[in-house]
């Protein structure tokens, strides 16, 4: 069943992100601290992608099984919470680019000069995104609103378990520098190259077509970037209750159907990304 498989695909992830702690402490070889550190990316891409098939609850048809799992095993851990997560993410399929739109400053404005585009990705990856947003973060904990208050507890609870039982097993810096460091900076570049390459450049329509990007999918920037097959943005756009699993093949029948065509299709990541920041 699809909740049997969506667990397996949880535990795939928390297994993925255990062999990369456990690839430099086991070989003792420390080029492969660098490795951990860089491919901690695709762990993370794999815990938001299932954050947000729970927060349209199609993670598990059990709807107590699909928040319980999306807020303390994929949303929490990466200080991410899924209620909040949903509220905000409605908004954006509500109406991409509207007054409402909470995502909109991740990939408005484009395209933009490669210059410009540089200086975003140089923000990321050395660390000032990712702290600025963990700063706004921490500010919840002088909230008048206990529930923003509760919530960010919640998240701090599971992140000084993750520290203890890094602490636990002999291997402290673990923490810092395979999940937070990785967290603060290779994923925010990641995170925000994928954002743009969903509706970067676009506009506020009623047609999807004119709000979100369609991309044929590779296998590498499957497996570093759009895991669990989010890539297919469009089709996710056009129906967002259909499962991740499902969306290759409503992808093709929007092709079937003459909604999508090759025009509208970048045959890639990098040509996208290439359009949106041309010179």
């Amino acid at each position: 069943s699809r909740s049997c498989r969506n667990a397996i695909s949880v535990v795939v992830a928390w297994a993925w992100f255990a062999a990369l702690v456990a690839l430099p402490i086991v070989t003792g070889l420390w080029p492969l601290w660098i490795v951990s550190f860089v491919l901690m990316t695709p762990v993370f891409a794999r815990f938001a992608i299932l954050m947000h098939e729970a927060a349209h609850r199609t993670l598990f048809r059990h709807k107590g099984a699909n928040d319980f799992v999306g807020m303390w095993f994929l949303g929490y851990p990466a200080m991410s919470s899924t209620q909040a997560y949903r509220r905000v993410h409605m908004a954006h399929h509500r109406r991409e680019f509207g007054p409402d739109e909470p995502d909109k400053p991740l990939y408005a404005n484009y395209p933009i000069t490669r210059a410009r585009l540089r200086r975003k990705l140089v923000r990321d990856a050395t660390g000032r995104t990712g702290l600025k947003l963990l700063r706004n973060q921490m500010r919840n904990l002088r909230s008048p609103d206990r529930r923003s208050r509760n919530t960010l507890l919640k998240m701090l609870g599971v992140q000084i378990v993750l520290f203890g039982a890094a602490w636990a097993s002999g291997h402290p810096l673990v923490y810092p520098l395979l999940w937070v460091l990785p967290y603060l900076t290779v994923w925010r570049v990641i995170n925000r190259l994928r954002s743009i390459a969903e509706h970067g450049g676009m506009r506020e329509d009623d047609d999807r077509r004119h709000t979100t990007h369609s991309v044929a999918q590779h296998p590498l920037a499957m497996f570093l970037m759009v895991p669990y097959k989010i890539g297919y943005h469009m089709a996710h756009h056009v129906d967002a209750g259909v499962p991740f699993r499902n969306l290759p093949e409503y992808h093709r029948l929007l092709h079937e159907a003459n909604f999508l065509d090759d025009t509208l299709e970048y045959p890639s990541y990098p040509a996208l990304w290439k359009a949106l920041a041309p010179a």
